[in-house]
């Protein structure tokens, strides 16, 4: 066995190695999209009305203060479980009343506590944030985030 690594073998070592670890690099990239695209989101639901909401978020810069799925500022309460801690699955219309009747009291004056503002969302635009939350609620987040509170 060499006592030394020649230069030839070093460069043989860098370009194997650099090649496989290439291989391993797209191999998990491809991975990921296939299970993104498979089984995390639920496209068969995603709709109009989701898309629309989605809008409603953009429009209105959310992320700038709340979270959705970890993704975000951490201002205010991450929003991807919020239809989970409406119990949105069990009473959608009483978790899409809350929604509505959190958005119209903004802001709620509650001395020693943040303000979001109002919005001035119509109903057409209420219903469809409620959509997209319901939507983003059903994300296979793989037990993300790790309390239900956000």
């Amino acid at each position: 066995m060499a006592e030394r690594l020649t230069t030839s073998a070093a460069r043989n070592v860098f370009y194997g190695g650099s090649a496989f670890f290439f291989v391993i690099f797209l191999g998990l990239t491809a991975h990921s999209h296939w299970y993104m695209a498979t089984s995390s989101t639920d496209a068969s639901t995603l709709t109009p009305a989701v898309a629309r909401g989605k809008h409603v978020w953009e429009k209105n810069s959310c992320i700038n203060c709340h979270t959705l799925l970890g993704e975000g500022a951490y201002f205010a309460p991450e929003l991807g479980n919020v239809w989970i801690r409406w119990n949105g699955n069990e009473d959608p219309a009483a978790a899409r009343d809350m929604l509505k009747a959190w958005m119209a009291s903004q802001p709620s004056g509650t001395p020693g506590r943040r303000q979001m503002p109002q919005f001035n969302l119509s109903e057409q635009e209420v219903n469809d944030l409620s959509d997209f939350l319901e939507w983003t609620s059903r994300i296979k987040t793989q037990n993300w985030p790790p309390h239900t509170s956000g």
